[in-house]
């Protein structure tokens, strides 16, 4: 059982649930006039987009009630995460959307392409063409010059501009925001971890929208709060409870039936290695490069989706975080039909298991169909790690 312990977000922002706190959060920044963009992919560059005082909004994408609509018009068998996206905005049920004037999208998988291309009518719409052979000499110039489109873009549609001396204050202020985001994070690291990961997506989540300006002194409280957990004696979880590291696909929302499952089989998970995790608070952007943008594109183009080929980055990163939160078990997260991380999961197990550590690939969709099947197999990759 977990111990009892102040709420880390207590008089921080306003004791309301993380999604409802976001909304709140744009639809005050709308009230001051700011624009706002929706957006649905890390490698969608915030401190650009914060440079030009817009507020990025992560649109909706974690839900199973939205799917049956979705399926009216996309194959049963397509990803749920791209079903759930579709069918929010088809149902008008996402909020961010609503409060978004535009759309910056990304060619991740071809599923998100043509989805992308479905709903384009509806708001003014960007697609980043993102390289997916990162090692090669023209992939960063190539990156480069979509940041400087996806610019220009942002500038006609919302009749505003951005100098590189703009750019530049903006990625030292993510730099510092995503510092205090690792820091956080970090606390699981503990040899007895002092925050869960809801919390952890708490943070993240509410990271996103606010510019670092605005933020870190926030963020800088709940570092003091965690410390004080930790002086306090308190611990995440049962002491000596198996630590799973869990990697893979975005997960949250309903597919977070994941991580309560390895919790309640008597597991604390430790890291998060996903979109939706420490992928976006590994390494900073180059500051003071007299060309902002390209330092914007060099650390966007390291983060190690499995839309890379290849995707060394990804295991070089695993070995960081093993190194780091020092896991007993891997859990792969992969939702259906989603290949690239489904392919990828062999390279990945194979690497994991050769450091003697157990891994699961667990591949599942946001419904609760499989919730029983998932727990077995969980309850039994625990009993194998029991300390």
């Amino acid at each position: 059982m977990t111990q009892k312990a102040e709420p880390l977000f207590q008089d921080q922002f306003t004791g309301e649930p993380p999604a409802k706190r976001a909304v709140g959060y744009i639809q005050s920044q709308r009230e001051k006039g700011k624009h706002v963009a929706g957006i649905y992919c890390g490698y969608a560059p915030l401190e650009l987009i914060h440079a030009m005082d817009i507020v990025p909004a992560v649109l909706c994408a974690f839900a199973n009630a939205t799917i049956e609509e979705a399926e009216t018009v996309l194959p049963a068998n397509l990803c749920p995460l791209i079903k759930s996206s579709y069918g929010f905005i088809a149902k008008d049920t996402c909020p961010f959307y609503s409060f978004s004037e535009a759309v910056i999208g990304e060619t991740t998988c071809d599923g998100k392409k043509k989805m992308f291309e479905m709903i384009s009518h509806k708001k003014p719409m960007h697609v980043m063409d993102l390289p997916q052979l990162p090692d090669e000499k023209e992939a960063l110039t190539n990156w480069e010059a979509m940041i400087r489109k996806l610019q220009v873009f942002l500038e006609k549609t919302f009749s505003m501009k951005a100098a590189d001396a703009d750019i530049e204050a903006a990625i030292k202020e993510n730099n510092k925001k995503n510092d205090l985001v690792k820091q956080i994070l970090e606390f699981a690291a503990l040899p007895n971890p002092v925050i869960g990961w809801g919390e952890m997506h708490d943070v993240i989540f509410l990271s996103t929208p606010a510019r670092g300006n605005e933020l870190n002194p926030k963020l800088a409280e709940l570092v003091k709060r965690l410390e004080k957990r930790v002086s306090d004696g308190y611990v995440y979880g049962a002491k000596n409870a198996p630590r799973v590291l869990v990697t893979g696909c975005p997960t949250a929302g309903d597919a977070a039936k994941v991580f309560k499952i390895i919790e309640e089989a008597g597991g604390v998970i430790v890291a998060l290695d996903s979109c939706i995790g420490l992928k976006a608070f590994s390494e900073k952007v180059a500051e003071n490069t007299g060309n902002p943008v390209r330092a914007i594109a060099e650390r966007y183009l390291k983060i190690p989706c499995a839309c890379m080929t290849p995707n060394n980055g990804r295991l070089t990163e695993m070995d960081r975080l093993i190194e780091k939160f020092k896991p007993d078990a891997v859990v792969d997260i992969v939702l259906q039909a989603c290949h690239g991380y489904s392919v990828e999961s062999h390279k990945v197990g194979t690497h994991v298991s050769g450091k003697n550590i157990p891994f699961l690939k667990i591949i599942t969709d946001y419904s609760q169909g499989d919730s029983g099947q998932i727990r077995t197999r969980v309850e039994a990759l625990l009993e194998s790690v029991k300390k």
